[in-house]
């Protein structure tokens, strides 16, 4: 996000380093106007790293941002990555584990890497101000535990570079959790234009000068073909794109996960999009759905799955014997990714089936519960937040409670429990993200829900989540519509000592 930084006019800081501080007491200042800083918010970041849980052991991993070719099935593109296949190096580690991963900035511009949610130390979190950008030709060692096991992933932080090929996923194992099934199948799905359509900047210039998609267009960049979607209540979003894949390949030369038939497989679901939600489903299975977000929910039958950007599910799947298509709808764009699951002999069907589970039962966040030992350590809430999702009447234009940097951010002390509504005043579905933080959802009767730290907000909807203030710093919050952020829609949730 370098068009409207978080450094515009702000106090740069670099790893370790005191974080400049909001004012203590009274009206926060504006972020872009910090006049102080504090070095007990330093402290406090250091303190909550140490408390982390840690086994002493060390996963390296060395990255390599630079321009790439890439075969996405035939399709041959330039792009940008971390090597020459869409996604990127899988990273893995276990729980307590320290990461330390060197990226090397090979591009024309500052890039940086950010861990979609991981609770780690807020100057490791790949974002400004917390994390200093990389500049061309530097390098930069991201050093921080991982203290949650779960389904995450990586990528940049830094205008419209997540939508190319600069993405990967990142695994946390739990060595204590019961391994209930024998394979496991990593899906990163997305939507694809670097080196085949408009580049994402000219996406961005165009959406700018047109005004097009501040209160929903109907895909108004990129492509035709756009309609509209009752479970994302009507505009599907802002881009048709030429294409759209699973783990970096089109429809038409799908990958191919293979397993035995009986085998229970483990997918791990990761929408790496910039402007599409996909509904997935598995030709001819059922999905029982284990996890939102990295952590568990009470298992839930679905036959399909809406997610959002930057959402992550986790289903769990009995292989039938043959071959089946898994297929990602590009929900309300007329298009779609698939991959295939191979147990035998047989032939896939043609690249535009869509099996009938796609209009099954749908899950969405709603019908998902944390179970006992995943539940959010919430009580009561000490502040409350509003977060108003709104859109300017002309031009392309969003915010949280106004267009950042012109918005002020959310506070909170440390040790608060917080609630937050994010009240969608547009008419524009957001995927809502909240940096360094997991939230519950919270039921309109005041119960707590999934844990999450990205929710999708339909128009006209306000959804509440709890929050507990325990990882202090300054934390990106903002859609993860790439180009509605670029566009003001981000603010931060800023801690007070």
């Amino acid at each position: 996000m370098n068009r409207r930084n978080f450094l515009t006019g702000s106090l740069a800081v670099g790893a370790g380093a005191a974080l400049a501080a909001c004012a203590t007491g009274g009206a926060p200042e504006l972020k872009t106007q910090p006049t102080t800083v504090n070095p007990k918010l330093g402290d406090a970041i250091k303190a909550a790293e140490a408390a982390r849980p840690r086994t002493g052991r060390t996963v390296t991993a060395t990255l390599t941002p630079r321009p790439v070719t890439v075969d996405l099935g035939g399709r041959v593109v330039s792009t940008l990555g971390y090597a020459d296949t869409v996604p990127g190096p899988l990273i893995r580690a276990n729980v307590g584990d320290e990461l330390k991963v060197t990226l090397t900035n090979k591009l024309s511009k500052p890039t940086s890497m950010h861990w979609h949610g991981i609770a780690l130390r807020n100057d490791m979190d790949g974002a400004e101000p917390a994390t200093p950008n990389v500049d061309v030709g530097q390098s930069f060692t991201y050093t921080f535990t991982v203290p949650d096991a779960g389904t995450y992933w990586a990528h940049p932080h830094v205008g419209v570079e997540l939508d190319t090929g600069l993405y990967l996923p990142l695994i946390v194992d739990d060595p204590k959790a019961r391994g209930d099934y024998d394979a496991e199948w990593i899906v990163m799905l997305d939507d694809w234009t670097d080196g085949v359509g408009k580049s994402p900047q000219q996406i961005l210039d165009d959406l700018e000068k047109g005004g097009m998609g501040a209160m929903g267009s109907m895909g108004s960049m990129g492509g035709e073909g756009a309609g509209g979607s009752a479970l994302l209540g009507g505009d599907p979003g802002d881009v048709t794109y030429p294409y759209y894949v699973i783990n970096g390949r089109i429809p038409e030369a799908p990958s191919t996960f293979r397993a035995k038939p009986g085998q229970r497989i483990r997918l791990r679901f990761i929408n790496a999009g910039s402007d599409t939600a996909f509904r997935v489903a598995l030709a001819g299975h059922r999905m029982t759905v284990t996890h939102t977000d990295g952590f568990p929910i009470v298992p839930t039958d679905v036959d399909a799955l809406l997610i959002g950007m930057g959402e992550r599910y986790d289903v769990i799947v009995t292989a039938d014997d043959g071959i089946f298509p898994l297929v990602a709808l590009a929900e309300g764009k007329g298009a779609m990714a698939r991959a295939l699951l191979s147990t035998g002999v047989g032939t896939a069907p043609p690249a535009d089936f869509q099996p009938p589970e796609l209009t099954g039962k749908i899950g969405t966040v709603e019908m998902f519960a944390a179970p006992d030992e995943a539940q959010l350590a919430f009580t009561k809430p000490d502040t409350e937040m509003v977060a108003n999702l709104t859109a300017a009447d002309t031009g392309y234009q969003w915010g949280i409670n106004g267009p950042y940097p012109d918005n002020r951010p959310l506070t909170v002390w440390q040790g608060q429990q917080a609630t937050m509504s994010f009240a969608n005043k547009t008419r524009m579905w957001h995927p809502m993200h909240l940096h360094g933080h997991t939230f519950a959802m919270l039921n309109p009767d005041g119960t707590l829900g999934a844990r999450k730290d990205t929710v999708v907000v339909i128009p006209n909807q306000t959804v509440r989540v709890a929050i507990l203030a325990d990882n202090p710093g300054y934390w990106p919050l903002h859609c993860h519509n790439t180009y509605h952020a670029e566009a003001g829609m981000l603010t931060t949730f800023d801690y007070l000592i």
